[in-house]
């Protein structure tokens, strides 16, 4: 599994050694058994390896086909075009800029 940490992708493997790590915005990467492969968009959240056991708490977990790519260049450049002119309008295009289409809603995972 690969998680994207808020500071940079992290690899979890059997047997390592207790973590707990802060998630930032992006994609997390699971190899099951057999070959198969599933990945997530992650939007912020926690990890935590205990015992061989890996548990992610997020409150968005899409699937990437769920993402709808025009969708998301529209939002990201009404975000980019607002005009800051306050702290508070400065914090409203930074939460813009980090916002996800969310026509699926938003999910808690927990993967382990």
């Amino acid at each position: 599994m690969i998680l994207p940490a808020y500071d940079g992708e992290i690899g979890i493997l059997t047997d390592r050694a207790p973590l707990l790590a802060k998630l930032g915005v992006g994609v997390l990467r699971i190899d099951l058994a057999g070959g198969q492969k599933r990945s997530y968009f992650v939007d912020g959240g926690i990890a935590q390896m205990k015992d061989n056991r890996l548990t992610v708490l997020t409150t968005e977990a899409t699937v990437p086909s769920e993402i709808k790519a025009d969708e998301a260049r529209a939002e990201f450049a009404e975000a980019t075009a607002r005009k800051i002119t306050d702290q508070k309008s400065f914090e409203d295009r930074q939460r813009a800029l980090q916002a996800r289409p969310r026509e699926t809603g938003t999910r808690a995972a927990l993967i382990s």
